[in-house]
């Protein structure tokens, strides 16, 4: 029998000791682990999606119907440049750490995170890592301090219970603590095995002989060995040839498994991320229709028709939003009224057009998170603008024309000012400069 499997995304500010702690928790490297990335060991820090694992017994509070768990580490870059690969990695989790370095507490792109641990995910341990730098006389007391700070942001969050916990992942000080506070705090979610089969890629390379490895983890559905598999936009169909749960083979995986999947005569220059997918379960969009909501800590302007930063899974692309409101449950039946910018104040009855300039793929019901990627990034700005769930995606390249767009309808409040001329009687006044000559006075009859 498999294990099950647990995902653990580790996040926070560049140089907090992300991948070190990633390293003194795991068992068994990946392919794409502790910056193995030329580039990442010549610049120092992490630039991509790094996975590990390890096994801890099975969580008593979870029943005994297991021995062990498989817990999968995603390392996720910490520079302000790389935030969308960060966001790629979020929507994937199960749990999020937030590593602090204890020297330096909440930076920019810690606070960046815990936004994006509140969008994507329900659990969260925050570790104040690199202890061993305080002297030990000093230590108790800087570690208090750094808590309570820490405290105080949490409870402007929806993680006001949050466990913060204290070590030094390069000295291994608290590491087994840390250990026994996961495995206290592991929830596992219910997982969708019988529907479509949906695989997110991360990473694809080649190896002679064997053919094309597609790591990545298992959203929804199953796949096993032999079965028919479609490869992202390539429209190209491929049989499994053989999988691996980190190093082991198996037969099967499902949702929640972090795999590699090997397939055959497929170039792996063809994909460098995607989705992998069975029946009809992703489609290719140009446009979307979003429910949204604006995050609290954007400071940004909000005007309708600006180009942001659309994110959707592990695909960033450009998109123009058209903002309006209206009815709490979207639907083609209502008419909704345009906004020229984010209205605030309607509750969840805001929605946004996006219009992209790249197709993205993705599956119903997505979330999406736009930002400004573009702000500079030494601003202590945050650029997460808005998150959201798609409740309608245009399949068409050519969505503008087709009468489809016609479903949507949104209007636009418009004024026109005159000027009374004189009364003739109580029901009857002549007003001037409210109407051109040309103007069909019969479209504003019985208003």
């Amino acid at each position: 029998m498999s294990l099950p499997n647990f995902n653990i995304g580790i996040l926070g500010h560049v140089d907090s000791g992300k991948t070190t702690l990633a390293k003194a928790l795991s068992q068994v490297a990946s392919t794409a682990s502790f910056d193995k990335n030329p580039q990442s060991k010549e610049r120092g820090i992490t630039l991509d999606l790094g996975f590990s694992s390890f096994t801890m017994p099975y969580p008593a509070h979870l029943g005994s119907s297991h021995e062990e768990l498989l817990v999968t580490l995603v390392d996720c870059p910490g520079h302000a440049s790389l935030l969308k690969t960060v966001i790629g990695g979020a929507h994937i989790i199960d749990m999020m750490i937030l590593v602090v370095d204890i020297m330096k507490g909440i930076q920019t792109q810690t606070a960046e995170c815990l936004v994006i641990g509140e969008l994507t995910c329900d659990n969260l341990l925050v570790v104040l890592n690199k202890i061993d730098l305080i002297p030990a006389e000093k230590r108790d007391a800087q570690v208090a301090k750094v808590t309570k700070k820490i405290g105080v942001t949490l409870s402007k969050t929806k993680f006001t219970t949050t466990q913060i916990i204290s070590c030094s992942a390069g000295s291994n000080i608290g590491i087994k603590e840390l250990v026994n506070v996961i495995s206290n705090n592991v929830k596992l979610r219910a997982r969708d095995t019988d529907g479509d089969f949906v695989f997110a890629v991360d990473h694809c390379f080649g190896i002679r002989g064997q053919g094309t490895i597609l790591t990545g983890t298992c959203l929804s559905g199953a796949i096993s060995v032999n079965s028919p598999i479609k490869i992202s936009d390539t429209k190209l169909e491929r049989k499994v040839k053989s999988m691996q749960v980190f190093r082991r083979s198996v037969d099967r995986i499902s949702a929640g498994d972090r795999a590699g999947v090997c397939v055959t005569q497929f170039d792996a220059k063809q994909l460098e991320r995607g989705l992998v997918y069975t029946g009809s379960a992703v489609q290719t969009v140009y446009a979307i229709v979003v429910d949204l909501h604006k995050v609290p800590y954007y400071r940004g302007a909000v005007t309708g028709k600006t180009k942001y930063h659309v994110s959707v899974g592990h695909e960033t692309v450009l998109g123009r939003l058209t903002f309006f409101s209206g009815e709490r449950e979207f639907s083609f039946a209502n008419r909704y009224s345009f906004e020229e910018t984010f209205p605030e104040d309607v509750g969840d009855g805001g929605f946004a057009l996006l219009e992209l300039e790249n197709s993205v793929q993705c599956v119903a019901r997505s979330m999406v998170i736009i930002s400004r990627l573009d702000i500079d990034i030494n601003s202590p700005t945050c650029r997460l603008a808005f998150w959201g769930r798609i409740q309608h995606a245009y399949t068409s390249p050519t969505y503008a024309t087709d009468d489809g767009m016609s479903e949507l309808k949104i209007y636009k409040t418009k004024e026109r000012e005159g000027v009374v001329e004189r009364m003739n009687d109580s029901h009857t006044v002549i007003v001037k400069e409210l109407f051109k000559k040309e103007t069909d006075i019969d479209l504003f009859c019985n208003l």
